[in-house]
């Protein structure tokens, strides 16, 4: 076999995988006939294989015949229900943070990566150290049930919000409450900060989206659309548009500056819990009391997917940092992973015992968080970390290395392995691994 570029990580992790594929195979039994495999589809088995190997993030050297290993090892995958139940598998319970005395409604991981922040209906926030699994502050100040809190951008602050109708600012290193920010008439049930932590904005039960300066705590404008409750809030990455979500089944865009109602996104036939731009803001993802996540185009404002297998109400949903992968979480007590492509469930995490309320994913990957109204946080983790040390990139790198990787693959598995292609190929491998 022929291999180019920088050999770090290259056919040693290959054989990794494929021995891996191998133990779990013998382990479980699972045989698989010729017959069998030339009965499903090539497509779908390359489908797996290539979100897998994504959210490992495994730094494969450039290897020209890597879709002929493929088809070679498929002998050793059974069909696509065997393969779909390894993947789903793979991501495993890590461990149960527990301290909260009622049901917990959100959880976010901090900038950083290293804690996340959680509110309930006890009503307390409170922040835990990933690695230890211990609770490292908390804070009391609101009246009734927190909805949501989450840091600011640069970690600094912490913002939350109530049934009591006040969203309260915290300062993370003195643990204090900052500022009390008063002006919406009814439950306040999403709060989100902008990407320079300059701004806030909060929706509520008062069929209001308000935007709040963050130093002086005064509300700047309101937007008026909706015609029911307010379910959640978010700023686009670059800071100029606003997704909301409401109990009217409309999800709406809107423009930062002048206030406007951009468009309107219908589809959902209940009411929408959630709406969340994609990292590179062309796209949004929203759930529903109908059971449903859709995909929307943020240019176009149509529909481009619907993604179904949750049996109850999906309370929260996320994209990862490549958008490859959606995350959602439901009543059903499940929380699931959606291939972006083909709309395929990958994995499906069972353990909670009641509702889940929310979910977050870490900025490289390798990490859910999940809450639920069993009163229990649970981290998950996809063995990442565990197979390849601590040593990861965050953030935008990071994000930028799942991208050059991403399309390696892309050309790998199109077999479009044309001489610019290779230039092309070997242009990014060096980027990669540089």
């Amino acid at each position: 076999m022929t291999t180019k570029g920088n050999r770090k990580g290259g056919i040693p992790q290959l054989v990794g995988i494929f021995c891996t594929f191998k133990i779990y195979l013998s382990q479980h039994k699972l045989v698989c006939t010729t017959n069998q495999i030339n009965k499903q589809s090539e497509k779908q088995i390359k489908l797996v294989l290539q979100n897998w190997i994504r959210n490992l993030g495994i730094m494969l050297g450039w290897i020209y015949e890597f879709d002929k290993i493929i088809a070679k090892y498929v002998e050793f995958f059974s069909f696509w229900p065997q393969v779909k139940m390894f993947i789903a598998k793979y991501f495993k319970l890590l461990k149960i943070l527990r301290g909260h005395n009622d049901l917990i409604n959100n959880v976010m991981f901090s900038p950083d990566g290293y804690k996340v922040i959680s509110s309930s209906d006890d009503k307390t926030i409170r922040i835990w150290n990933i690695a230890s699994g211990k609770q490292v502050q908390i804070f009391k100040g609101h009246e009734h049930w927190i909805k949501v809190a989450e840091f600011s951008p640069d970690g600094k602050l912490v913002a939350s919000c109530s049934r009591d109708k006040t969203i309260r600012l915290w300062d993370v290193v003195f643990g204090k409450e900052l500022m009390k920010l008063e002006g919406h008439i009814n439950s306040i049930f999403c709060v989100n900060f902008s990407p320079d932590s300059k701004y806030l904005v909060s929706g509520s039960a008062d069929n209001t989206i308000r935007l709040w300066d963050v130093n002086s705590g005064k509300e700047i404008q309101q937007l008026i659309g909706h015609s029911s409750v307010v379910n959640d809030v978010q700023f686009s990455s670059n800071g100029q548009m606003i997704a909301s979500s409401s109990d009217d089944k409309i999800i709406g865009l809107w423009d930062v500056t002048s206030g406007k109602r951009l468009k309107e996104l219908t589809g959902h036939s209940a009411y929408v819990r959630r709406a969340k731009f994609s990292p590179n803001d062309k796209f949004i993802v929203s759930c529903s009391h109908d059971k449903t996540i859709r995909i929307w185009d943020v240019k176009s404002g149509k529909q481009l997917k619907k993604f179904q297998g949750h049996l109850s109400t999906v309370n929260d949903v996320k994209y990862s940092l490549d958008c490859q992968t959606v995350i959602s979480c439901s009543y059903d007590k499940t929380i699931r992973l959606w291939d972006m492509k083909s709309g395929h469930e990958l994995q499906k995490l069972e353990g909670h015992t009641d509702w889940v309320r929310g979910i977050d994913v870490s900025s490289d990957g390798s990490t859910i968080v999940s809450c639920s109204a069993d009163k229990t946080i649970r981290i998950w983790s996809n063995g990442r970390k565990l197979l390849y040390g601590d040593n990861q990139l965050k953030g935008k790198k990071a994000g930028l290395k799942l991208h050059l990787q991403d399309t390696i693959l892309q050309i790998i598995f199109s077999n479009q392995l044309s001489k610019r292609n290779i230039k092309w190929i070997k242009f990014l491998n060096k980027k990669i691994f540089k």
